[in-house]
């Protein structure tokens, strides 16, 4: 019987084990080298990979702009003893001071973290939550109120406040149904109500809070189904409107926030939008279930003239390659733009970086569904 080679026997083993575990790729998780390395105000981006429903993948990444570095799954490694790690469905991250905010959707939690080593400090339960955003020491994120579930006779949602020091919930104020993205305009907090368990009796308004009562003060119709919400430096709301998939198309509409009043339909559709130096940046994919295709757009508007100035991004070229655009950023000093593929929702996603003409300089493969951004200052 001829013997076999131990150095073969062993290359075949680490590559078998290199390739594939339990029919799941296993990938680098520092990517070195990706760009040139930049001394700026900014340390680099956190990204927050949503994870497919019901999968309990919901990670985290950071890109390191002083060494040009991307860094995967970074929670594990800095928390090794938290269970489920980050958890189900991560909707939404912000940094305020030294913290960071993780908005866990399904896992109905906000897990905070500290910005710089990403370390757990706690964990604020909270059902179906959305989105989150601050303003003098306190934080404001928005709940479905209810589990996740599509029914017409879900709850109305709500909007808590967070103090940011002792990190409990301190009041809340109930809104409309299934309320998503928030936006504070002086002493007044935005949010827009989809009434996405209500379907097709969608909800179609953007309910306004008082925060110094906090109670809801107002409510503007707009269009059904909404979802983002930015805000500009002009007094102006920037709320966009999935439609209802079928027959009501997607857009995006431009609003007063003193008065409430419409000012302008843009009949584009937007699934993201970031505002960065007075542009507002966004891509659409609308679905449509009467012929279950996509129809993906990509622009730039100036919000000085609320005109569209462009309608792309980043070279054609790109824009076919992109199958799936999930997520987007721009940084501010650079205007280097980042848009995500969630590819096909299961596999791994990829990160895009293109600079300011919308030029390729790097990509890398992320989590599972990359979707959220947020910079982290030095």
């Amino acid at each position: 019987m001829r013997k076999i080679n131990f150095c073969l026997l062993l290359f075949i083993l680490v590559f078998l084990v290199a390739c594939r575990t339990d029919d799941i790729i296993v990938r680098q998780e520092v990517v070195e080298g990706l760009a040139a390395p930049e001394n700026t105000a900014i340390k680099g981006f956190y990204v927050l990979n949503e994870g497919n429903m019901g999968s309990n993948k919901c990670t985290l990444d950071f890109f390191d702009y002083t060494k040009g570095t991307y860094y995967r799954n970074i929670y594990a490694e800095a928390n090794p003893n938290v269970i489920k790690e980050l958890g189900d469905v991560g909707n939404d991250i912000k940094i305020y001071g030294s913290k960071l905010y993780i908005v866990v959707n399904v896992s109905n939690k906000i897990e905070v973290l500290d910005a710089k080593t990403a370390k757990r400090i706690t964990s604020i339960p909270l059902q179906n939550c959305r989105y989150i955003t601050f303003k003098n020491g306190k934080g404001y994120a928005s709940s479905y109120a209810g589990p996740v579930d599509v029914n017409p006779n879900a709850p109305k949602g709500k909007i808590v406040e967070i103090d940011t020091a002792s990190l409990s919930i301190q009041r809340q104020a109930t809104v409309g149904y299934q309320p998503e993205e928030i936006e504070i305009v002086g002493d007044q907090l935005f949010v827009a109500n989809s009434g996405g368990y209500m379907a097709p009796n969608y909800d179609r308004t953007v309910s306004v809070i008082d925060l110094n009562s906090f109670t809801e003060t107002r409510k503007i119709d707009v269009a059904i189904n909404l979802h983002r919400l930015k805000k500009d430096n002009y007094g102006d709301l920037y709320v966009s409107s999935r439609g209802d998939y079928y027959s009501v198309p997607s857009s995006l509409y431009l609003i007063d926030a003193a008065t409430g009043m419409i000012k302008k339909d843009f009949h584009i559709a937007v699934s993201e939008m970031t505002i960065v130096n007075d542009k507002l940046y966004f891509y659409g994919n609308e679905f449509n279930y009467n012929t279950h295709t996509s129809q993906k757009t990509f622009g730039i508007i100036d919000v000085k003239t609320e005109q569209i100035i462009s309608n792309r991004i980043f070279d054609k070229e790109y824009e076919n390659a992109i199958k799936t655009p999930y997520g987007i950023a721009v940084n501010p000093i650079t205007e280097d733009v980042y848009i995500t593929d969630a590819r096909n929702y299961v596999a791994m996603g990829f990160v895009y970086c293109f600079d300011k003409n919308g030029h390729f300089k790097w990509k890398t493969e992320g989590g599972n569904i990359p979707a959220h951004f947020t910079f982290l200052y030095k």
